[in-house]
C-alpha cells in the first residue's frame, strides 16, 4: 500500500511540474505575435516568434513609406553590417537572441536595431499590459523605451 501511496505522489509531483513547465514556456511565448511600432517618424508592423535556437528574434513584415522619392524600396542603406544593406527596409531583423526571464518576467539577453539610425544595442522587453510590450534599448549607459501594440494579427 505505501509503495502504491508513494508512486501516486511522485505521479502527482511529475504531472505538477509538468503543468508548471508549460506555464512558464506559455508565458515566455506571449511575446510572439505581430505589432504596431511607431518610432522616429517611421510607422510599421514587425513579427515576433520564435528562432531555431529556442530564443525570440522580431522582423519587420510592413513600413508605411516604404518606397523612396523615386519609387525603389527603401532598403537598410545604415546597417553596420555591409552585407545587409541591400535588406528591403519590410524585412529587416531587428531583434534577436531574446530569453525569457522568468524571475523578472521579461525577455533579456538580446540585441536590438535601429534602422533609422543603424545603432545596435542591448535590448530588454516587458509587457505593462496584455497589448503594450515596452521595448528598452541601451548602449553604453544610454537607453530608450518605445511600447509595441500587440495587434492580434
Amino acid at each position: 500500500m505505501k509503495g502504491i501511496l508513494a508512486a501516486a505522489a511522485i505521479a502527482l509531483c511529475a504531472l505538477a511540474a509538468s503543468a508548471q513547465d508549460r506555464k512558464m514556456n506559455s508565458s515566455a511565448e506571449n511575446i510572439i505575435g505581430q505589432y504596431f511600432v511607431s518610432h522616429e517618424g517611421e510607422n510599421s508592423r514587425v513579427r515576433v516568434f520564435k528562432d531555431t535556437d529556442g530564443t525570440f528574434k522580431a522582423q519587420v513584415t510592413w513600413v508605411e513609406n516604404r518606397l523612396d522619392k523615386d519609387g525603389n524600396v527603401r532598403l537598410d542603406e545604415k546597417n553596420p553590417d555591409k552585407s545587409l544593406r541591400n535588406t528591403p527596409c519590410d524585412s529587416i531583423v531587428i531583434m534577436e537572441k531574446l530569453e525569457y526571464n522568468p524571475g523578472k518576467k521579461r525577455w533579456d539577453s538580446g540585441k536590438i536595431y535601429d534602422p533609422t539610425r543603424g545603432i545596435r544595442a542591448n535590448v530588454t522587453c516587458s509587457f505593462d499590459s496584455p497589448s503594450i510590450l515596452r521595448v528598452r534599448g541601451s548602449l553604453m549607459g544610454f537607453g530608450e523605451t518605445i511600447l509595441w501594440k500587440k495587434t492580434g494579427e
